[in-house]
């Protein structure tokens, strides 16, 4: 199965916390971008992963050639031609920068938005940025909507500070931007909120075609009422929805495996092939992206992303 992100990365400030090093990353093929990728460092401010740093919300980078993104021959060679930057903060300080990397091709249809709330009206989100790929309609339409604080998928992410997954958008008539959605073969829409501020606040929205998900499985987890434990909230999964159930009575504790090590150091984490890192009993999937939400200092939920 394709799924819409062809590379998925980890970026980590180095001892010094001065510049960001390569933490981890899932290229499937593309072996030669991983090479270029590896031993690279950005500074603050620089290249895709700094300048998210910098910034302190997320950014879509939709053109590679004459801009700030530093691999841009390697990323053309592998078909890749936009970026997603997301920094992972706790209050003002960064924890880690997670990247998608994606490929603008006939098939692939999906779109990952930025949306922040409108200077103008302080409860209403407008698109900052996004990637659309082959959906120009459905972008058009996009980058006209202002939505009030939840209503739609951005809107209730922002309202609850809460990840949304809505699994069959087609069956939610009143969610905004349904009927666009549906008849631009999207399905599946996943809002994530990033904190940043108490004045402006950041939503990324990755919304996925049936032929091209966005990845294969995608869970939200969260502390149980007393916060011992983390539960699986939600779980959508492409192929099979017996699996995404067996999913909902598992529990995790803190610092057990890799969706316990999120928990722990407040880092996103990406798994290859160590199964055991994760649960081969019931996942025989190798890998999986885990990117916390935290407020204020706290884990409020994790998403994984399983590809």
């Amino acid at each position: 199965m394709k799924t819409f992100i062809k590379v998925t990365e980890i970026w980590i400030p180095d001892r010094e916390r001065t510049k960001l090093e390569f933490g981890s990353g899932l290229y499937g093929p593309l072996t030669d971008f991983k090479a270029a990728s590896e031993q690279q460092h950005f500074a603050y401010d620089e290249g895709l992963p700094g300048k998210a740093w910098a910034t302190g919300h997320p950014i879509v980078l939709t053109k590679f050639e004459h801009s700030y993104f530093k691999r841009t021959a390697a990323a053309k060679n592998a078909g890749l031609t936009c970026g997603i930057a997301i920094p992972i903060c706790s209050g003002d300080f960064l924890l880690a920068v997670v990247v998608f990397l994606c490929g603008d091709d006939e098939e692939h249809a999906g779109a990952i938005e930025v949306w922040c709330n409108n200077p103008e009206s302080e409860n209403t989100l407008q698109v900052m940025d996004g990637y659309y790929g082959t959906l120009q309609h459905f972008e058009s339409l996009s980058r006209q909507y202002h939505i009030p604080k939840g209503q739609g998928i951005p809107g209730i992410a922002w309202a609850t500070g809460m990840p949304v997954l809505i699994e069959d958008i087609g069956k939610v008539p009143d969610l905004t931007r349904s009927s666009e959605a549906q008849q631009a073969g999207i399905t599946t829409g996943l809002g994530i909120p990033v904190s940043n501020s108490n004045e402006q606040s950041y939503v990324m929205t990755f919304l996925s075609a049936k032929s091209t998900p966005i990845a294969k499985r995608i869970q939200i987890w969260i502390p149980d009422k007393d916060g011992k434990q983390l539960i699986c909230q939600q779980s959508y999964s492409k192929n099979s929805n017996e699996l995404a159930k067996i999913f909902e009575t598992i529990t995790v504790n803190k610092g057990a495996g890799a969706l316990g090590r999120v928990w722990l150091t407040g880092l996103p984490v990406i798994t290859g092939n160590q199964e055991s890192d994760y649960n081969p009993e019931l996942d025989n999937l190798s890998s999986m992206l885990a990117i916390p939400v935290i407020e204020q200092g706290r884990l409020k939920a994790i998403v994984t992303f399983l590809f």
